[in-house]
């Protein structure tokens, strides 16, 4: 939840045994989601509790909770800078203010900067509301390039250095990446299976069975988000590096849409990310003949 995991750990170490579990897990009836109250949350949770139909989820140590905040905090900072950008974007056509050609391959370079904060406007209101938002987009670059650096830094340590280094040896993944992996995962020994792990980020499709009928659709919406995100990401830059990846990218193109192509694809990519983590090997690219 929002307050994260103080509570679980302030009651394990006052000694009280202590569990977290994932709410959409907790059985539920239909009344009990028309009728929501906090008595009957607390009776629904004891008494599921009591039965054994509980799964703990798997808590993070405190370290990686807060190394994870700073990888989270650049994902952030570069969201707010991308709304940023278009903010001045939208400012330009409001005004109907034509960006110049020669900043259309290289938008927010110094360049397209300065000939933002020199635009003259009619009225001096205008002139500042523009230089507000081109103020703040470039305190938040350099609040992005601070948070990277630390980042760099935090990768270069002990507790990391070793796992970066095997991730990054897989095509289609970077130093940012590698972080965002092992600060999310923190330990991969703690998925049995690739099956398990691929459930957990959200690479698995979504099923319908009732009778003979037998219905499989897109990826589940449960899952890792973000994780999801950064694998395909991944995944997309990996058909172009690793051959083997692009022969089998290629040929489930032939049967299927790209888009779904390239979870298989992720999938594959997930299945080397666990294996150079759990044996500790540099991953080679193998040769296609």
């Amino acid at each position: 939840g929002f307050c994260g995991y103080w509570v679980h750990n302030k009651l394990t170490s006052l000694g009280i045994n202590s569990i977290v579990v994932n709410p959409a897990d907790i059985p539920t009836t239909d009344k009990e989601k028309v009728q929501k109250e906090d008595a009957r949350d607390s009776r629904k949770i004891a008494r599921s509790l009591r039965s054994g139909d509980l799964t703990a989820i798997y808590v993070p140590s405190l370290k990686t909770l807060e190394d994870r905040c700073l990888v989270r905090m650049r994902s952030t900072l570069v969201r707010d800078l991308t709304r940023n950008k278009n903010r001045v974007k939208s400012f330009l056509h409001f005004h109907g203010i034509d960006i110049p050609e020669t900043f259309t391959s290289n938008r927010w370079s110094k360049r397209f900067v300065q000939w933002l904060e020199e635009l003259e406007m009619q009225e001096q209101s205008g002139k500042q509301a523009l230089q507000s938002i081109i103020t703040s987009s470039k305190n938040l670059r350099i609040s992005v390039l601070d948070v990277t650096r630390k980042i760099q830094q935090l990768a270069k340590t002990e507790a990391y250095r070793e796992q970066v280094f095997l991730l990054e040896s897989i095509p289609g993944i970077a130093l940012l990446t590698s972080m965002m992996i092992l600060t999310e995962l923190e330990s991969i020994e703690r998925f049995a299976s690739i099956d398990t792990l691929c459930g957990f980020i959200g690479l698995v499709p979504s099923t319908d069975s009732s009778g003979d009928n037998d219905i499989v659709g897109d990826i589940t919406p449960r899952g890792h988000s973000v994780l999801r995100s950064a694998i395909i990401e991944c995944a997309w830059i990996a058909v172009r590096h690793d051959p083997a990846l692009t022969l089998s990218y290629h040929n489930y193109c032939k049967r299927m849409d790209p888009n779904k192509a390239i979870i298989r694809i992720a999938k594959k990519l997930l299945s080397r990310i666990k294996f150079v983590l759990k044996n500790k090997k540099p991953y080679v690219c193998a040769v296609v003949k």
